[in-house]
């Protein structure tokens, strides 16, 4: 079979009237996003959202802390070695 026939067969069927229909999921996500619970529209998704949202702040504070640490160390570091001259 050519080449390009292929294609426009696989295209035919991918877009063709027999593809699945998709459902409007946005009406669903606002009502859930817009309800007054108390809680901040980053988490508001579920589980999932709070597991990134903490993972994601415990990256966050570790990596300042550890650049706060290695300044701190480099500081040190060259105090020692300016006093060494």
């Amino acid at each position: 079979m050519n080449p390009l026939l292929k294609v426009q067969v696989l295209a035919q069927r991918a877009f063709g009237s027999s593809a699945r229909q998709l459902r409007n999921k946005v009406p669903e996500a606002q009502k859930l996003f817009q309800e007054d619970n108390g809680l901040p529209v980053h988490i508001k998704g579920g589980t999932a959202d709070v597991v990134l949202y903490r993972a994601t702040m415990a990256l966050t504070l570790g990596g300042y802390r550890r650049s706060k640490v290695s300044a701190n160390a480099h500081s040190i570091s060259c105090f020692l070695v300016s006093s060494l001259r």
